[in-house]
C-alpha cells in the first residue's frame, strides 16, 4: 500500500509564507502545507490564462482557516474539516494553518508548470 507522511516526503518547497510537503502517490499529488504568514493567492492566480486555480483538490484543514473565492461565492474551511475544491477558485489562507491536500497529478503539474511561467514572466 503506497503511504506517505509529512517527514517521508520526497520534495520540499519553503515559499517563505507558506511551506509544501509533498509526495506523488500513483496519480495523486500529496500536499502538506503549512502556512506561515497569512495570505491571498487570487493575485498570483489572476495571471494564469484562466484566471483561477484550474486543478481539484481535496483534503483536510487540521488548523487554521481558508478562505476559497469563486466567480460567484466564498467558502470557508476551518479546522477538523475536509473539503473539495473544484476548478476555478482562489485561496487565502490565515497564518498558522495546516492541511493535506490531494490532487490529481497530471493537472497539479500543469498548474504548477504555468505557475513557474508566469512568476518567471512577471520577475522580470
Amino acid at each position: 500500500m503506497p503511504k506517505v507522511s509529512k517527514d517521508t516526503v520526497t520534495e520540499v518547497q519553503d515559499f517563505g509564507v507558506a511551506v509544501d510537503h509533498s509526495a506523488r502517490l500513483d496519480d495523486y499529488a500529496i500536499d502538506f502545507v503549512t502556512i506561515r504568514e497569512t495570505h491571498d493567492l487570487g493575485p498570483v492566480l489572476a495571471n494564469l490564462a484562466a484566471g483561477r486555480c484550474t486543478c481539484p483538490h481535496w483534503g483536510y484543514v487540521i488548523k487554521g482557516k481558508i478562505t476559497m473565492r469563486y466567480a460567484d461565492h466564498e467558502e470557508i474551511v476551518e479546522a477538523g474539516e475536509a473539503f473539495y475544491f473544484p476548478p476555478g477558485h482562489a485561496p487565502e489562507a490565515e497564518a498558522g494553518t495546516e492541511l493535506v491536500q490531494f490532487s490529481p497529478t497530471d493537472q497539479w503539474d500543469a498548474l504548477m508548470t504555468e505557475m513557474r511561467q508566469v512568476m518567471q514572466a512577471t520577475q522580470g
